[in-house]
């Protein structure tokens, strides 16, 4: 027997969608039996099923699977309930700019038995909502009711269209139960795939003429030029031509609230990773001249630092340049504002650089290879080199009775390349550390584009389930990207409360049920350290500004939970974990390289639970 939900699944497997992450409900019997029918007929289904505890995680599983192969999975959620239980998870794919598809049952609108899937139980009355998709709605880029098995087809089809297309994002569709229930033919389950090939998404989009003349001119002809960048790296094709422009003009670039690997550590002219707190702005932002800003959405905080007056300033965004569907208040002072892919953008702009500086060659004005582009190269190096230097002897630094942050992740990357078959190259990190975003960057010193990522949003909870899904996700790159192989490592980075908010009690189930094995970084400061700098920068000087965490209601005190063992109950025994305290730099460098041995080499997760100076 087929059902509209029968053609659901069916399409969703034609448009390419591998893996369902599903927490089931009484709106979902068609699917249950649909599946059950492929398991039997075909021996499995498709999409593959995972079945998530948790609504938040299912979302953020689904968001890492994405992130790593650039495909959508589909999430499946029980009524209003299960849409509300994804929680802050919406937000993240949101601000991600992560495709994802979400599905989620709506009541039965009968209630006389007059259609299959009539309403039978009494929770059918009280989750019958009068709008469901607005409970997310103005996060989606498109919502959608399924209204009728001859039109399924086409609803999915173009809810995968728009996730696809910049901006890139989650879509969210709707079923009643009856109409989900429906029989169908089997002509229209066969005709789901016949106009794929139609349905595709948005090309990227290039710079105008104009535009392109003004900013190769401008970065060509500047004495202090600077770029500017965020999110970028989320396409790794992106990064070379970025590499190219800032290597043929020796420009520093400023890489501002990370969401990717957009400049390698390695790159000299990285001048350096701020989440623009206080004090922490790029040193090139006052003096610059001209400024690229290019896939951005928070280039500096102008009530903290901000470029002189005098400064050209242009911004290239790949969609929604000017932020109207996506944040309420936000400006930056442009001559320019251009929606441009960044790959296709950049390389424009560096085939238009060397062209006029050929033309300027013919009279004796040539500026690339110059002095001037030389020496600005070399204190840019100098300045690279410097930044290193310090950052390797702040993770020589042991004192005192916990650990740092540069203490336990120079230590991880130091494992990590020790005892990876490819000494770290194909390690994936998600950084969810928050108020430590930073020194994580910093101290992981990632070289490979897409090697780290964040959720791109702040709702926290992303990268424990994230990690279930990314490496998922990885499998299925390799086998469907020519010469790209799985990881050898996902790891987790959290801070302990981004742990709790991760629903340790199901992601850890999954990592054993699914064979998923990560390792986890807990940074235990004992508290939402957040909160408190948030106080701090409006009251420096204020009442709460001497209290400790605990007094302030930010702390976990005083009596923290064990994390690492609240993974191995959760896993049924099979994860590894231990609590690391104190400052002992022998200690921390074997129980790293334990823990980082524990997941590669036995296929077990794996939980460190590293104490830094309380809150």
């Amino acid at each position: 027997m087929l059902t509209t939900s029968s053609v659901f699944l069916r399409t969703l497997a034609e448009c390419g969608i591998t893996h369902a992450f599903v927490n089931w409900g009484s709106d979902h019997p068609a699917l249950l039996e649909e599946l059950e029918r492929q398991r039997i007929e075909d021996g499995k289904t498709s999409p593959l099923i995972v079945t998530c505890p948790n609504e938040m995680v299912a979302l953020s599983s689904a968001q890492g699977y994405a992130q790593v192969t650039g495909k959508p999975a589909v999430v499946i959620v029980h009524v209003d309930v299960g849409t509300q239980a994804l929680a802050g998870a919406i937000h993240n794919v949101d601000r991600g700019q992560t495709p994802v598809l979400i599905y989620a049952g709506a009541s039965a609108f009968s209630s006389d038995g007059e259609l299959k899937g009539s309403r039978n139980e009494w929770i059918m009355w009280i989750q019958d909502v009068p709008d469901q998709a607005a409970i997310v709605r103005q996060y989606m880029r498109y919502t959608a009711q399924i209204n009728s098995s001859h039109t399924v087809a086409e609803v999915v089809k173009r809810s995968v269209q728009i996730a696809t297309s910049h901006p890139k994002g989650p879509v969210y569709l709707w079923g009643r139960r009856e109409v989900m229930e429906a029989e169908v033919d089997a002509f229209v389950l066969d005709a789901t795939g016949k106009d794929l090939h139609q349905w595709p998404s948005v090309e990227a989009t290039a710079l105008a003429p104009k535009a392109l003349a003004t900013i190769a001119t401008t970065l060509l002809t500047a004495a202090n030029p600077l770029i500017i960048t965020s999110s970028l790296g989320r396409n790794v094709n992106a990064v070379e031509p970025l590499l190219v422009l800032s290597t043929l003009l020796a420009i520093p670039i400023s890489v501002t609230c990370p969401s990717a690997v957009s400049v390698p550590f390695s790159h000299p002219f990285l001048s350096g990773i701020s989440y623009l707190q206080s004090n922490t702005s790029n040193s090139h932002l006052a003096n610059a001249d001209a400024i690229l800003i290019i896939d951005s959405d928070l280039p500096w905080i102008p009530a903290l630092a901000k470029p002189n007056d005098e400064a050209r300033v242009f911004v290239v965004s790949g969609a929604d340049p000017l932020k109207a569907s996506s944040i309420g208040s936000w400006h930056v002072a442009a001559e320019m504002i251009c929606q441009a892919d960044a790959q296709v953008a950049l390389t424009q702009i560096v085939e238009r650089v060397r062209q006029l500086d050929e033309q300027r060659g013919s009279v004796g004005e040539q500026i690339l290879g110059s002095r001037i582009v030389q020496e600005r190269g070399q204190q840019l190096k100098d300045a690279h080199a410097a930044w290193l230097e310090t950052l390797v002897n702040r993770e020589r630094e042991f004192s005192g009775d916990h650990l740092t942050v540069p203490n336990v992740i120079g230590g991880l990357r130091r494992a990590i390349e020790l005892h990876t078959p490819s000494r770290g190259m194909k390690t994936l990190v998600l950084n969810e550390s928050i108020s430590n975003f930073g020194p994580v960057w910093e101290h992981l010193r990632p070289t490979v584009p897409g090697s780290v990522l964040t959720s791109g949003g702040s709702s926290l909870g992303w990268a424990l389930g994230a990690s279930v899904g990314a490496y998922i996700g990885g499998k299925v790159k390799s086998y469907q990207v020519q010469g790209t192989q799985p990881y050898e490592l996902v790891v987790a980075i959290v801070g302990d409360g981004s742990f709790m908010f991760g629903v340790p009690s199901s992601v850890y189930w999954m990592a054993r049920k699914y064979d998923t094995p990560f390792l986890t970084i807990v940074l235990n400061n004992g508290g939402w350290k957040s909160p408190k700098l948030s106080m701090l920068g409006v009251y420096p000087s204020g009442l709460g500004s001497q209290a400790i965490g605990e007094r302030l209601s930010v702390g976990f005190g005083p009596d923290s939970p064990d994390f690492s063992q609240i993974a191995i109950a959760a896993s049924g025994g099979w994860a590894w974990g231990r609590r690391v305290a104190g400052s002992d730099a022998t200690a921390l460098e074997e129980v790293l390289e334990e823990a980082v041995n524990v997941v590669v080499k036995e296929r077990r997760c794996a939980i460190l639970d590293c104490i830094l100076e309380s809150i």
